[in-house]
């Protein structure tokens, strides 16, 4: 079995993330934080994973008047420049990627998308943590034509939800796989993958839901480190 590197960039609950790879064997894991001034670590890894956390500043997606609908306290400019780095890095040196919540978001803006600052501001339901903290539940329609289909193997189930921001407009070469009921989009990937860097970007968060047993969590956590050894061989 082929050792492998993964790079975590660092949010508020980095620790959950780390956790989720802890028992895998063969599978070494690197903080990626400008705080750490350690970007030059990504040359180490194999694959990347953007986690959750801060909102985006409105201004990387043209929008500046958006600034209304966040807390100007979670955002987190420096975290924006070193993250939007790390993408570019990827892309440039055919690097697996997969974007958890925020990193979905990030990911999206950085291929040209825009984002939805404040869901229920805009007319959707809440898809944030409820008052005593807990993730929400929600159900999800998956495209049975996508790469998402094909690690899930299920076109509906349930995931957990801890979000106020979404995609409004996807990024170029980018197509929704995942839907939840009132329209949010729930995941994305390249719309033509062929000779292109594995890209997997969901909205929800298989590093903690209650059941670490559901395909949407275990499914997707399998198939990245599977994708990543092969990318070595």
């Amino acid at each position: 079995m082929e050792n492998i590197v993964i790079g975590i960039s660092e949010g508020s609950k980095y620790f959950n993330y780390e956790s989720w790879f802890k028992d895998e064997p063969g599978v070494e894991i690197i903080k990626l934080s400008y705080q750490l001034n350690n970007f030059n670590d990504v040359e180490r890894c194999d694959g990347i994973i953007l986690s959750g956390g801060n909102d985006i500043n409105p201004r990387l997606y043209n929008q500046p008047d958006f600034l209304v609908y966040v807390n100007p306290k979670d955002i987190d400019e420096k975290r924006d420049e070193f993250e939007w780095g790390i993408i570019k890095y990827t892309e440039e040196n055919q690097k697996p990627l997969l974007g958890i919540c925020r990193g979905l978001q990030l990911v999206n803006v950085y291929f040209g998308g825009s984002l939805v600052p404040d869901i229920p501001a805009f007319g959707k339901f809440n898809h944030g943590k409820f008052k005593d903290g807990q993730d929400r539940n929600h159900l999800v329609d998956i495209d049975p034509n996508s790469t998402l289909y094909k690690i899930i193997g299920e076109e509906k189930g349930e995931v957990n939800s801890a979000h106020h921001q979404s995609v409004d407009m996807p990024g170029f070469d980018l197509v929704v796989n995942a839907l939840s009921p009132d329209g949010i989009i729930e995941g994305m990937e390249r719309r033509e993958p062929a000779g292109k860097s594995f890209l997997m970007l969901i909205q929800w968060h298989p590093e903690r839901m209650n059941n670490m047993e559901s395909i949407f969590a275990k499914n997707i956590k399998q198939n990245f480190i599977d994708t990543v050894r092969q990318t070595i061989q």
